[in-house]
């Protein structure tokens, strides 16, 4: 089944690679029997569902998460495998989702204003008399 992550962009299920493993943690007797851990991996390095320019931002985007070209997304949290498969596939369509949108506009650094200044100044005050009052009083 090919992985759709946007309108532009489906992963043919051709390019995705599925190793299977038990989960660790407690499930009795169910845990010790069947492969439930799911990791899919897919190789965007080599990826003929990518355009040059969505290759390019995908790698330097995830280059800290890639192993060799590759991501990987892991999931054990349901006792299924059909259920961890389906949340993997979620995990990887999100991220990859995630690093292909633009940037939002760039912040535009402000001062604050005069009046938040005065406030910030006379909360800063009362917090300092507040504490004042629970010294002990000096002897002078």
């Amino acid at each position: 089944m090919d992985l759709e992550v946007s309108p532009t962009l489906t992963i043919p299920a051709t390019e995705l690679g599925w190793r299977f493993s038990r989960s660790s943690g407690p499930g009795g007797q169910h845990v010790n029997t069947s492969d439930s851990r799911v990791q899919v991996s897919w190789n965007i390095a080599e990826s003929t569902a990518l355009t040059e320019e969505q290759r390019e931002i995908l790698l330097a985007r995830l280059e800290r998460r890639l192993v060799a070209g590759a991501i990987t997304m892991a999931a054990s949290e349901q006792r299924s495998q059909l259920r961890n498969r389906e949340i993997a596939l979620a995990k990887l369509a999100d991220l990859v989702s995630g690093a292909l949108t633009p940037d939002g506009p760039q912040r535009r650094a402000t001062k604050p204003t005069r009046g938040s200044g005065r406030r910030h100044l006379a909360a800063k005050q009362q917090r300092s008399a507040t504490k004042a009052q629970r010294r002990r009083p000096t002897a002078d």
